[in-house]
């Protein structure tokens, strides 16, 4: 089956489309039969962005050709001329600019959540004592210490009057 796609070319995180009709077997880079026009996504203002040959595209269509869904959207708005690409840009940009947001805002509460959870062990660890004290062991042990410490504090007084 025979497919018009885009064939991607440029360099990294530039990228440039060229519209080809290839084989749908054939990798997105390779072997194609004819270009039928190009796609710079990332074209600077004045610049072409899209140049497509309408009248090839309509015979590969007719000869049972197949538009890619991307390539699809490509051609309508090419039917619309230079405002429905800048209509286009700006969906894309705005639809960019929501993924950047959502991002962000997943990441502020990812590290709210930590400093919640970083906040509550301090307190789950205060509650843990007063838990524990009704057990028998646990006071033994905290009378046993206010005894040690005395005699600690009072040897250091002694140096002091002296």
């Amino acid at each position: 089956m025979v497919v018009i796609r885009l064939s991607r070319g440029g360099s990294k995180k530039r990228p440039y489309f060229n519209v080809v009709v290839a084989e749908s077997s054939k990798k997105r880079d390779g072997r194609f039969i004819e270009r039928v026009g190009f796609y710079n996504p990332s074209a600077r203002e004045g610049s072409e962005t899209l140049r497509l040959e309408s009248e090839r595209i309509e015979y590969w269509q007719s000869n049972g050709a197949q538009l890619s869904e991307t390539v699809n959207r490509i051609v309508k708005l090419n039917a619309k001329g230079p405002d429905g690409l800048v209509a286009m840009k700006k969906k894309d940009d705005a639809k960019a600019l929501a993924r950047k947001n959502k991002k962000a805002a997943d990441k502020a509460a990812k590290v709210e959540e930590a400093v919640s959870a970083e906040e509550e062990a301090p307190k789950e660890e205060a509650a843990a004592p007063k838990e524990e004290a009704p057990k028998e062991e646990a006071p033994k042990e905290e009378a046993a210490a206010p005894k040690e410490e005395a005699p600690k504090e009072e040897a250091p007084k002694e140096a002091d009057d002296k």
